[in-house]
């Protein structure tokens, strides 16, 4: 019996381990002018600093040891062009624009009669949150859709995401469970014009009441609990963060032991994905593959009909592509292994291990 239960209560313990971080911060002393600083990050590590979250704003500040220090430059700049996010950070996959929307410049999305509307950001209604461990949370209170968010962030997870028809048609029916079905209720799409310097996708956004104005560039406002602001670049100097990427992406069309092999002699080992952050952060990076599909470090066990992460991980959270990724796996010819689209919604794929694709290696 001992052993029996051995082998699901070793599946659950690796399930809870925490993963290393991924983004490494350099918090720099010197005074630079935005684009200065941007040059020096490009050329002494990867970028500008790009945070994708609160936990990346905590490790952030962690570098800035200096008491003296009240500004300073991240990689956000301003564009002048308009794209809807998702407050959480996922792509946007699925519009459900009721006819005639989005119509104006208001930049804040609700949901009313199951469809979307774009609403002024400052005008006050309720709100669905996301919790992470409990699903959906409708928050009867009204607020403005900045207060709907750090409500959200502060005592759940996020604003609701919402990724596909399936996921609409159960927020509809929450919403109307609740007689709320003629509301207007806030959700987690807006759209603005910021940009990270290292072209990430983070849709993340910590801005002081206020802004941004009207400048072109984002500041962490050190007196201001670490909110942010914007200032015009050619008239500030200020110290600034840089951030070194801990995945990487090589531009080798190799099998999977090669890309194996390889990710072990020259950084630490191929890549796992065992959570929604650590997905985005390879959907980051493998835009810049030349193949249709990159290696991840997932392998499939035709013994014992699993699929693992070479890094001794149990595969916990998955993202594979419908019809992938079962544990009946054809073994003949070849071994399967696991790979990350780089283009469409990046899902996983198994493939043979003898196709030969670009590789996605960690530096952690």
């Amino acid at each position: 019996m001992a052993q029996t239960l051995y082998f699901p209560l070793l599946l659950i313990a690796l399930c809870s381990i925490s993963e290393c971080v991924q983004r490494q911060y350099h918090f720099i002393k010197e005074n630079k002018n935005w684009t200065e600083a941007q040059r020096y990050c490009r050329e002494n590590y990867t970028d500008l600093a790009t945070i994708d979250n609160m936990n990346d704003m905590i490790q952030l500040n962690k570098s800035v040891n200096d008491e003296g220090v009240d500004n300073i430059w991240i990689g956000l700049q301003k564009t002048s062009v308009y794209k809807w996010h998702w407050s959480s950070g996922d792509p946007v996959l699925f519009l459900n624009w009721t006819s005639g929307q989005p119509n104006s410049s208001d930049n804040c999305a609700y949901m009313k009669k199951a469809e979307w509307f774009n609403g002024t950001c400052s005008n006050t209604h309720s709100f669905v949150c996301y919790n992470t461990s409990t699903g959906l949370v409708f928050v009867d209170q009204e607020m403005n859709w900045r207060d709907a968010q750090s409500y959200c962030r502060q005592n759940h997870t996020d604003l609701v995401t919402v990724r596909n028809q399936n996921e609409n048609q159960q927020l509809e029916k929450f919403i109307n469970d609740r007689s709320l079905s003629e509301s207007k209720v806030w959700i987690g799409l807006f759209r603005d014009t910021w940009q990270w310097s290292d072209q990430s996708n983070s849709s993340f956004r910590y801005w002081k009441p206020g802004s941004p104005n009207l400048a072109d560039n984002a500041v962490i406002e050190l007196n201001t609990s670490g909110r942010w602001g914007d200032y015009f670049s050619v008239y500030h100097q200020y110290p600034f963060v840089c951030h070194e990427d801990k995945l990487i992406v090589i531009q080798q069309n190799l099998s999977w032991s090669e890309a194996l092999r390889y990710c072990r002699q020259n950084h630490v080992d191929l890549v796992s994905v065992q959570s929604v952050e650590m997905q985005r952060r390879v959907m980051n990076v493998v835009k810049l593959a030349s193949s249709e599909a990159v290696w991840l470090g997932l392998r499939h066990s035709c013994a014992l009909g699993i699929w693992f992460w070479v890094s001794g991980e149990t595969v916990c959270y998955q993202n594979w592509t419908p019809g992938n990724g079962t544990s009946e796996e054809d073994c003949e010819p070849t071994v399967r292994s696991g790979a990350v689209q780089s283009g469409g919604n990046q899902t996983w794929i198994s493939r043979p291990e003898t196709d030969r694709l670009n590789f996605i290696c960690r530096n952690y």
